[in-house]
């Protein structure tokens, strides 16, 4: 949850000052984690379904909350990548359709630089390019790692093979540190009132939104779904069991987004009107089954992205000049520390 949009009572414990949030909470974020990586087909590396790879990614789940309030200029530059404000109309500031996403966080700039009034990613959120971007990061990291496994066995040195094996222990660990921080986001977009203008009351922000149905502006709706109602219903198994079943695709990462958060956005009336008959509070069985599909809908999502990645990373260049996986992994080009490992 943004900081600035929970002013207070928000949890029983913390209801009467201005506290940072997480979307979901810190139990929401290391259940997503948690349940995308047990879900992980036999097809991904072994080193992220481990026991371990699933303890250490689900407890990296909240990290990117858990950071906030280190100061400025860190917490007003990352924390528009934890939401995007999605209008009924399912854009962005009426410039940016999650349907058609500009290509790059340059590029929604500049939409959003044209709108009526002109706004900017630190106004609107950039959540979709938190994940675009944290995806490519782990496709680079499990390219690198295909040509450890490649190069600690089959270097042409003694030298080249030895640094390729602790070039891979280090890989490893930095992948299970970057898909855990990544998954974070991911699991933000399945949260529907990350994904709205009405993220915090239906006109929380001091905004006149059309609001025929009379839904609540109550500064603390959000909090009360993402982390009271987490807290008393969902548990990974619980969530686990509600994943769908795998769905692949190798559309640009961007367009995977985009479909994904409008998937969400559809929901937020669904929150407000279970909100409005006292469900969350309630724990109603309403409330309930949406919030452990909200959760599963990101645990799913993360799943699939996973092994998305993986397939990428057969088709991606290490080194520099690049050098493609395929050649490495077919044998035409030898790994060695010079050309893929440190350049030198």
């Amino acid at each position: 949850m943004r900081r600035h949009s929970l002013s207070a009572l928000a949890l029983a414990a913390f209801l009467c000052t201005p506290a940072p949030a997480a979307a979901w909470g810190a139990q929401g974020h290391r259940i997503i984690n948690g349940a995308a990586v047990h879900a992980l087909p036999a097809s991904v590396p072994a080193f992220l379904r481990s026991a371990a790879a699933h303890d250490e990614i689900a407890l990296l789940g909240p990290e990117p909350d858990r950071i906030k309030g280190a100061g400025k200029p860190l917490d007003d530059d990352d924390d528009p990548g934890h939401y995007v404000d999605v209008l009924d109309d399912g854009t962005i500031s009426g410039v940016a359709p999650l349907s058609a996403l500009p290509a790059d966080r340059r590029a929604y700039g500049r939409a959003l630089a044209s709108a009526s009034p002109p706004s900017d990613e630190f106004g609107q959120g950039y959540l979709p390019y938190s994940i675009a971007d944290g995806w490519e990061h782990v496709v680079r990291d499990l390219a690198y790692w295909r040509a450890d496994v490649i190069g600690e066995t089959k270097g042409p040195t003694a030298a080249d093979r030895e640094f390729f094996h602790y070039d891979r222990t280090i890989r490893e660990a930095v992948t299970l540190r970057d898909v855990g921080y990544w998954g974070h986001f991911v699991g933000d977009a399945s949260q529907p009132l990350h994904v709205t203008v009405h993220y915090n009351g239906w006109n929380g922000a001091h905004t006149n939104y059309p609001n025929p149905s009379g839904f609540s502006n109550s500064h603390t709706v959000h909090a009360r779904f993402e982390t009271a109602l987490v807290r008393a219903v969902a548990s990974e198994d619980l969530v686990a069991h509600r994943m769908a079943a795998p769905s692949l695709s190798s559309d640009p990462i961007l367009e995977q987004a985009g479909r994904y958060l409008a998937t969400t956005e559809r929901f937020v009336p669904a929150v407000y009107r279970i909100e409005a008959a006292g469900g969350i509070d309630a724990h109603s069985p309403e409330a309930t089954s949406l919030v452990l599909d909200r959760l599963a809908a990101g645990a799913s999502e993360m799943r699939d992205l996973i092994v998305e990645a993986w397939v990428a990373s057969a088709g991606a260049s290490v080194g520099y000049p690049a050098i493609p996986v395929r050649d490495i992994e077919s044998g035409a080009v030898a790994p060695t520390r010079a050309n893929v490992g440190l350049g030198d």
